[in-house]
């Protein structure tokens, strides 16, 4: 995952992307204003009819300013103590079609612009979840998603399915088994907690927004290839899929060989009422292959020479294996909750996710209803992350993980608050504002504590 420094004519840049993602806002408002009186009123005894196809959109632009902060000493990959801004946008095209009876066909332009705050390093959690997606500051054109999905039902009674970004609207069985093979993002089928998802609607910090341990495979986009099999039965999922990784840590450049650096997942969940309120339980385990640098071999073999270590030195082939537990809860039916905890090894180094070892984070988020504002939504969360001993000592060794590096480490668990609150322009659009406090950052405690604030533009339809 390789950045550049924010351009010289930074304020113009932001300037032309601020401007692109408010056309994007407009525009999304002007679909659903001339759509609105078409929609059909909530039935909950209707029958969704097929989709043939479906095309829908959506841009997200993140503003994030952080405040200078007290750190001693810096090392390569230190957090700046510096002031700085940054920013990040997304637009993606969606489109799905459905080529036969039980299948489904879709395609996702990308186009990603977007400069991270001191080169996206300094942090376990990192602070923009959509900055994965972004390649500079000129926009990048791509592909993110080719992929197949054939569902084969088995009755058990239906479920209507609403038309949504890759996913048409129709009925399904509410007992069934999907095959969904092609080019995605893993966490487009695992940890789909509904409390916080989506950096682009709900928490922006990397490890509030997922399982801060899940080094899902990935590449530097955070898209990948591979297949997954899901079988739901009622209030019952398991689902287990394999996808390849990057040819380097890190990297833009998938292995296409699903046995030679690779990804496996498996995912159990329960649906469940509480109190008339829904809920759900989730359990992950993962195993990812790669070559990969341990940490006590780059200790090992820095020891005889003086010098700090270095996994790039003692890649060889590993596998790093973890797990995450995780809830989501209604209390009300404008108030929710969710949690995760989940926990990797930690011998190897951090191959395709964010440096974490073990993670705890958990909120709450409201619908603004009970102010008379029933579109708006809000959110308040807090996540600790951790590292493995091993871990621990290589950085303080003074080795150079991918993200982190401060040339020494003085450890204390990362700790982050986050609210957020998005003001709703109409159902398809909104304007949120994003606080962050993040103490010891990097795991550093004689650095930070840092705030960050930024704005977030976001339109789909």
């Amino acid at each position: 995952m390789s950045y550049i420094s924010p351009p010289k004519y930074f304020s113009a840049a932001l300037l032309r992307i601020l401007r692109l993602a408010c056309a994007s806002m407009l525009f999304a408002g002007a679909v659903h204003a001339q759509a609105i009186d078409a929609e059909p009123a909530d039935d909950p005894g209707a029958i969704a009819a097929p989709e043939a196809w479906t095309a829908h959109y959506q841009s997200t632009y993140i503003w994030q300013r952080k405040n200078a902060f007290d750190a001693p000493y810096s090392g390569p990959n230190s957090l700046s103590p510096d002031r700085e801004k940054s920013y990040s946008f997304t637009a993606t095209a969606a489109f799905g079609w459905r080529p036969w009876s039980g299948a489904e066909l879709y395609f996702d332009p990308e186009v990603a612009q977007g400069v991270p705050l001191s080169h996206l390093t300094g942090l376990g959690g990192m602070s923009n979840g959509e900055m994965a997606r972004t390649s500079g500051a000129s926009p990048t054109f791509y592909r993110a998603r080719l992929f197949l999905r054939q569902v084969w039902g088995f009755g058990g009674g239906s479920t209507a399915v609403e038309s949504d970004l890759n996913q048409l609207a129709g009925m399904v069985d509410k007992r069934r088994l999907t095959l969904t093979a092609g080019n995605l993002a893993v966490s487009d089928l695992f940890d789909a907690n509904a409390g916080s998802h989506d950096a682009r609607t709900q928490f922006v910090n990397w490890s509030i927004m997922s399982y801060g341990a899940y080094d899902f495979a990935a590449d530097a986009r955070g898209y990948t290839w591979g297949a997954a099999l899901e079988y739901v039965d009622g209030d019952w999922a398991v689902r287990g899929g394999r996808f390849v990784q990057p040819r380097d840590s890190n990297g833009l450049t998938l292995d296409p060989k699903l046995t030679r650096r690779f990804g496996d997942q498996l995912e159990v969940d329960h649906a469940h009422q509480l109190g008339g309120l829904a809920g759900k339980v989730r359990a992950l385990a993962f195993r990812n292959v790669a070559n990969m640098g341990a940490y006590d071999d780059a200790i090992a073999l820095a020891a005889g020479t003086g010098t700090p270590p270095s996994v790039a030195d003692v890649r060889t082939r590993h596998q790093k294996i973890g797990y995450g537990v995780s809830l989501e809860q209604a209390l009300a039916i404008d108030v929710s909750v969710f949690a995760r905890a989940s926990r990797a090894d930690g011998k190897t180094e951090t191959y395709a996710f964010a440096e974490i070892d073990s993670s705890l984070s958990g909120g709450v988020l409201l619908a603004g209803a009970r102010w008379s504002r029933p579109l708006d939504t809000a959110g308040v969360a807090l996540a600790r992350n951790g590292l493995s001993t091993a871990h621990r000592d290589y950085l303080g060794a003074g080795g150079l993980g991918f993200f982190l590096g401060d040339g020494a480490l003085n450890y204390r668990a990362e700790d982050i608050a986050e609210a957020f609150y998005n003001v709703s322009l109409n159902k398809h659009a909104h304007v949120g504002f994003d606080l962050q406090r993040i103490a010891n950052p990097g795991y550093n405690r004689d650095r930070g504590p840092v705030m960050l604030g930024a704005v977030r533009l976001h339109a789909d339809f």
